[in-house]
Order: structure tokens, then sequence, then C-alpha cells
């Protein structure tokens, strides 16, 4: 079927559909991305795909059904998929089981990084950082250790900052303003490297309480809210795992996709970045400097999905005349 689409010119995503609901629609596509020929001799080997979470392949109700084409099409060609986000650990494995997915994740901004076991060579995963065996991953330790964040918050606060992390907050409270269900609040309470807070001051003040951070030598970053972090970032974690894939794979092309600032450090390691819509369908200007990213139209999985619809045939395509 997908061949009779592509016969005409036309892509089965910009098929006009009628009396077919969104949700339909995509399932269909993705069933028929699932039906085109396997890859054969790893020739998707050579792509690596970094993408942030929350407001990016997820919208803002936790959803990714529009990116559900794009999805399959990266399933079916068995390309690797790295999520890198600021959610934890228990909420990034949530997702990875959803989808299947069972490559390394990068979580809370680059503080961890979680190779499942076996995935690299052992003596490829040079321990330059703290590195322990835990649960079934390898985990390189790039961020500082959520009871040093914690300690800072509180000096900050105790300097008449008016911010509140999430250890501050009942569960209850995390859920209600983060939109989250009681379970995925508390997975993510369950930090190891970055610490979530509200800014709850008058905006003149934010400026004062950024300097104090950075006077106490740690970091912040932004998503939907701001995040206290110790030295890494999103960048650094890229990096080390793009190196790991070279050396099992050689040559690779990298892309980076992201909606928020705490996603610049990502895409200035790819070599294709891409930035999706927010929900008033702007694109966030901190991410626009440097890295020119491709645009994506249309908000978080939907934007998603369009780019990755867009440049993975291109990219095989282009594969195959390498080779």
């Amino acid at each position: 079927m997908v061949e009779l689409f592509y016969l005409f010119g036309v892509a089965p995503e910009n098929v006009f559909w009628t009396d077919v609901s969104e949700r339909e629609k995509n399932l269909v596509i993705a069933n028929i991305y699932c039906k085109l020929p396997g890859s054969n001799n790893n020739m998707a080997d050579n792509i690596i795909i970094f993408t942030d979470l929350d407001g990016t392949l997820l919208n803002t109700t936790y959803e990714y059904n529009s990116a559900m084409p794009a999805l399959a099409l990266i399933e079916r060609y068995k390309i690797p998929l790295v999520f890198c986000s600021s959610k934890t650990r228990s909420e990034i494995e949530l997702y990875r089981k959803k989808l299947g997915n069972d490559h390394p994740f990068i979580s809370e901004n680059g503080g961890g990084i979680f190779l499942p076991v076996g995935y690299f060579e052992p003596d490829k995963i040079i321990p330059a950082h703290e590195r322990t065996l835990s649960n079934c991953y390898d985990v390189i330790t790039l961020g500082a250790h959520y009871g040093e964040l914690r300690t800072t918050l509180i000096r900050l606060q105790r300097e008449g900052f008016l911010i509140k992390g999430f250890g501050d907050m009942s569960t209850e409270e995390v859920s209600r303003r983060m939109g989250l269900s009681t379970e995925e609040a508390k997975m993510a309470q369950q930090r190891e490297f970055d610490e979530p807070f509200f800014y709850e001051d008058k905006e003149g003040n934010l400026h004062n309480l950024l300097n104090s951070i950075k006077q106490k030598g740690f970091k912040y970053t932004k998503g939907r809210i701001y995040h206290l972090i110790g030295q890494s970032d999103k960048g650094k974690a890229v990096s080390i795992l793009i190196d790991l894939y070279r050396q099992k794979y050689g040559p690779v092309t990298t892309i980076g996709i992201g909606d928020s600032q705490n996603d610049l450090p990502m895409m200035k390691k790819v070599d294709i970045s891409v930035v999706v819509q927010k929900p008033d369908r702007t694109y966030d200007l901190s991410l626009m400097a440097g890295s020119k990213p491709i645009k994506a139209e249309g908000i978080g999985p939907e934007g998603w999905n369009k780019a990755m619809l867009h440049l993975i045939p291109k990219l095989l395509s282009q594969s195959q005349v390498d080779n």
C-alpha cells in the first residue's frame, strides 16, 4: 500500500482524509509505515536521534499520538531513539516501556546517562565520570547529587528568594501544578541530579536569583519551569553518547529535537537540530541563535512527526547512495 502512495508522489500523511479522526488517521499511517521493507545490512545504523520529551515528543497532556507515524518509521528501520529529558529515570522508563524503546537515555537535563548493560562493549565505556551498575544499567553520573541541590535551594530560600522546589511540595501539589497523575507525580519527585522549582517572586528579582545560583557553583536551566543543576547539561551527555555510537557504528548522522532553552546544549552537539512549536505556535527564541535549527511546523509531537517524516527518508536515501 505504501508503494502506491509514493508511486503517485505523495506521502500518506499528506493525503486528504475524510470522516476519520486524527487518532484513527495516525494509526492507519503508522500501520502503513510499519509495512515498509525492513532495514537491510543495518542500513540505518548511521542515524541517531536525540529527543526531548515534554513539549516535544509529548504534548501538554503527555500524549504522543500525533507522532505515531514517525515512531513507526523509526522502529521499522531500527534507528536508535535516545530520550534526553528533564524527567527522572522512573518517568523515562515509563515511556520507554510504552514505546518499546530499549536504547540508552539521558535523565534530568544531562545529569545521568543510562546505558542498558551489553548495549555497548564494556571496554568502550570510558569511566571519565562516576560510573555505577544499577538495575540493568551502566550509569554515568555527570550531575550534582540531589542532596547538594536541595541544600543549595534551601540556602537560596533563606536568602529571601521566593522559590519552591519539588522537594518542598507534596505529591498532590506536584500533580496539580504539572498536570500529572498521582503516580506520575511520585515518579517526578524521585530526583537524582536536578531540582525543578517554581519562581514565585517579582520579575525584577529573577536576575539576582540566577546570579546567586552561579555564585554558589551551580547552574540553572529552563524547560516548562526552572531547574537547579550542577555543571551538567544535555549537550555534555549527548557528546558522550555520540562518541560511544561512533565506536559502535563508525560515522553517524545525529539529529536533536526539542522545544525549550534546556535543549540548546543538545542542539549544539548534533548534526541536524530541529525545534518544534510551543502551544501558542511560536518558537523558543533561545534556540534560534547559533545552530540555526530546522523549524518544524506543528506544536510538540505534531511538529516532531512532520520533521522526522521529512528527514528520515531523506537520510536513508542518502545512505543508500553513499553505500
